[in-house]
């Protein structure tokens, strides 16, 4: 009987220890699906907020794109309005007599007293008795009047 009580006590400690066991597990997995459906609730908030986020940039960079597009557009349509070609060759004709007067020295002295006559003789034809017979007679008169004496002073 002894036996008996011992094998009894023994399958009755197991069993009470699996119990106790079982019931502390259920415990511990009560509280890990709370701290998962808590992780799960953070992660859908992240979620939300990065989608929100990505929106707004996709948003602002198709905003931006066609800003960029009518940037295109106006930087073509301003080089094809007129007087830009005579812009862009009078910049590289500037940029070439900044190279030959540092190359030629004797050439810039030269150009610049040709330059400067000539540009006061465009100021007297713009401002002077010229401009008001140009602008009171045919164009193509006084037009023929200064080529005329162009032609005078070249043979002079």
């Amino acid at each position: 009987m002894d036996l008996y009580k011992v094998i009894v006590f023994v399958i009755a400690g197991i069993i009470a220890g699996w119990l106790i066991g079982y019931v502390k597990s259920l415990f511990k997995l009560r509280k890990y699906k709370k701290e998962i459906k808590e992780l799960n609730g953070h992660l859908n908030r992240q979620m939300k907020i990065i989608d929100e986020g990505s929106k707004g940039l996709e948003q602002e960079l198709s905003q931006i794109k066609k800003k960029n597009e009518n940037l295109n557009e106006t930087i073509n349509t301003l080089k094809q309005k007129p007087g830009r070609a005579e812009l862009r060759l009078l910049n590289i004709y500037d940029i070439a007599l900044q190279k030959m007067k540092l190359n030629a020295p004797g050439f810039f002295s030269a150009w610049e007293s040709t330059f400067q006559d000539a540009e006061k003789e465009y100021d007297e034809n713009e401002t002077g008795f010229k401009a008001i017979k140009r602008k009171i007679l045919n164009p193509s008169i006084s037009n023929n009047n200064t080529s005329s004496q162009v032609q005078k002073s070249e043979k002079s």
